[in-house]
């Protein structure tokens, strides 16, 4: 879990970190030195080893500080699960920084022409949260032979040095994840540094990189979801509070009592999820884990997701004028929310 200090510091720096639309360097640090951008990674290469449910807590805990923190948390986390599809010796190499951390693009939106002893890369990915400061980004590709395309894809490894970021992502919410347009032309990228996403290279991993993608990462988003549905709802009871001298007394208590009524909504969905994923792990770890249970996991994961946007939205009209400016935090969490959400494995 996080400590209480380092909660206290994310959110001092809550309203920066959307301003400077990017991590600022003390708070990066901070990821550092927990080593938040390694949580599914072996102590070998300096990371926590963490399961899937202890991520997940994690996960939302980070996003209750600041939302952009628990999604680039999140995100950052996330490229560990391309660990066992490197070659060892890469994987070592790339991951074992104390500020290794990967940004990417599961799209395969470029081209990969095949040139003696590696390929010539070019192309353009969206939303690759945390770009600014990426060790390396992945990137998927289709592979080009003899002058023509195969229906054959891999993902290339690429060096800070051989991306061009462009800056723009404008986006509602989670300003502070800097998830800009990469930008690649002719550069050559050896064999040795692209991997197949379905298939391993090395036998380094735990017992998450075999738990299904799909799935791993709708825990994980839903996660976020969870702690930026927690924040905001903490954030308008303060704001209702805030706003007792001013309110009449009939608005006052309709706001409180329909903050009750979603907060508890909120309480059941949490729980509910932290409990499906756990029993989900458990059945991974003995081999039971099925399709029929991996469904199950999915409309969890997305209800939780559906119930954290919509207890946002009961409440926002309620709160008056003081909601509407962007530099509240209960509307930057109510930003964050409904942007997290727009998530492709959170749609129903």
């Amino acid at each position: 879990m996080l400590e209480e200090n380092v909660k206290k510091i994310i959110r001092s720096a809550s309203l920066d970190i959307e301003q400077q639309h990017t991590l600022p360097d003390d708070v990066l640090q901070i990821a550092y030195d927990e080593k938040l951008f390694k949580l599914f990674l072996p102590e070998t290469l300096g990371g926590r080893g963490l399961s899937l449910p202890d991520a997940a807590r994690i996960f939302e805990e980070a996003a209750a500080a600041d939302g952009s923190f628990g999604w680039l948390v999140t995100i950052g986390s996330g490229g560990n699960m391309f660990l066992e599809n490197m070659t060892g010796p890469q994987a070592e190499e790339l991951f074992s920084p104390a500020d290794a951390v990967i940004a990417g693009s599961g799209h395969a939106t470029g081209e990969a022409h095949e040139e003696g002893g590696g390929y010539r890369v070019s192309g353009e990915w969206h939303y690759c949260s945390g770009a600014p400061y990426a060790s390396m980004f992945t990137a998927n590709t289709m592979i080009w032979r003899d002058g023509k395309e195969t229906d054959e894809m891999r993902a290339c490894i690429l060096l800070p040095d051989q991306v061009e970021i462009v800056a723009d992502w404008n986006a509602f919410g989670l300003r502070g994840t800097a998830s800009h347009t990469i930008r690649v032309k002719d550069a050559f990228v050896p064999q040795e540094r692209t991997f197949s996403v379905i298939a391993k290279q090395n036998t380094i991993g735990l017992p998450v990189h075999s738990f299904p993608f799909v799935q791993f990462s709708q825990v994980s988003f839903a996660a976020v979801c969870l702690g930026i549905a927690s924040r905001f709802l903490e954030e308008a009871e303060h704001l209702a509070e805030q706003s007792k001298p001013y309110w009449s007394s009939e608005k006052i208590a309709v706001t409180m009592r329909l903050l009750k009524e979603q907060q508890h909504r909120f309480n059941e969905a949490e729980q509910l999820f932290h409990t499906a994923v756990s029993r989900r792990w458990d059945m991974h770890l003995d081999g039971r884990l099925d399709e029929h249970e991996l469904e199950q996991l999915s409309a969890v994961c997305i209800e939780s997701a559906d119930i954290s946007t919509d207890c946002a939205v009961q409440l926002f009209r309620r709160l008056g004028m003081q909601a509407v400016l962007e530099t509240s935090p209960v509307n930057r969490a109510f930003r964050d929310l409904w942007t997290a959400g727009q998530h492709g494995f959170l749609q129903p």
